[in-house]
């Protein structure tokens, strides 16, 4: 059975424990990226969500997993609030695999 995995600072990712994920507590954008590409390669993770402040940071590393089947990378909102970061990202790929941004606008 595949893993959900979060990556980002305490505060934001702690209460995700709860809920069964396993949780990358980072300080660092260095950290979030090393994170990020263990787990990935581990193969045991289906979705890894990384909080947006570090998904802007290490959007590079996050494009390598972007046409994999697994595992999913999404960004998350952090404990400042959306920057709209995560759906810009989610809009793009619905895009790719549409074909047409069928998104409503909000």
């Amino acid at each position: 059975m595949y893993k959900i995995g979060i990556i980002g600072d305490r505060d934001t990712v702690l209460g995700f424990m709860a809920l069964g994920f396993v949780v990358e507590d980072v300080k660092s954008t260095e950290e979030a990226a090393k994170k990020l590409h263990a787990m990935a390669k581990s193969g045991a993770y289906a979705t890894i969500f990384i909080t947006e402040n570090y998904a802007m940071q290490i959007e590079e590393e996050m494009n390598r997993y972007k046409d994999m089947p697994l595992p999913a990378v999404i960004s998350l909102p952090g404990q400042g609030g959306s920057t709209g970061y995560g759906m810009n990202n989610i809009r793009s790929a619905v895009e790719r695999a549409v074909g047409a941004d069928i998104l409503f606008k909000e």
